[in-house]
């Protein structure tokens, strides 16, 4: 099922008719609640590995998240649930294209459309709830910003301060002149 952020409502609809009514609390590092299915909130293999095989009759669960903010909380369940419904294509390595649109579907591109720092907390958020579609698609966007740009500008990028002396400088890029030639 294809949509787009302004459909979410709508999602959420096609999501609670298909919704086996069991759920679970993820809570975040500020103690907010987010009531998730649990068939999505185990896109998570942290988050699957404490679910307990044994469902039945259990009262609903809460899964702390110390490491993760609520906001980025928020960001993930939104992938997870997208991801549900509209599987993200396989990225192609090396990347085809810096553009992410020309990557991934749309819905993807654009959620990846964030700010650096939110941007590398998702990526934090991916890597500790073990999430390899989200880790994925998050670092695809760092290496499509790197992407056929000089060592200048990849500073520039991510305000990255060129410690080396000119000399250093021309050490290392002497050594490592075969990345270059490739």
């Amino acid at each position: 099922m294809a949509a787009s952020v302004d459909d979410k409502d709508n999602m959420t609809e096609v999501e609670d008719v298909e919704d086996d009514g069991k759920h679970v609390d993820l809570v975040s590092q500020e103690g907010d609640n987010f009531q998730v299915e649990k068939k999505v909130a185990k896109m998570s293999e942290l988050v699957k590995t404490m679910i307990p095989e044994d469902e039945e009759g259990e009262d609903q669960q809460e899964i702390p998240l110390p490491n993760v903010k609520s906001a980025i909380l928020g960001k993930v369940i939104e992938f997870c649930k997208h991801h549900a419904n509209e599987p993200m294509n396989e990225i192609e390595k090396p990347l085809k294209s810096s553009n992410m649109h020309e990557v991934v579907q749309e819905w993807y591109a654009n959620y990846v459309e964030v700010d650096q720092e939110t941007l590398f907390e998702l990526i934090l958020a991916a890597n500790y709830m073990d999430i390899k579609p989200l880790l994925d698609l998050t670092c695809a966007t760092v290496a499509s910003m790197i992407k056929g740009k000089t060592p200048e500008e990849i500073r520039k990028t991510f305000n990255i301060v060129n410690d080396f002396t000119p000399e250093e400088e021309a050490q290392v890029r002497e050594e490592n002149k075969w990345c270059e030639e490739a």
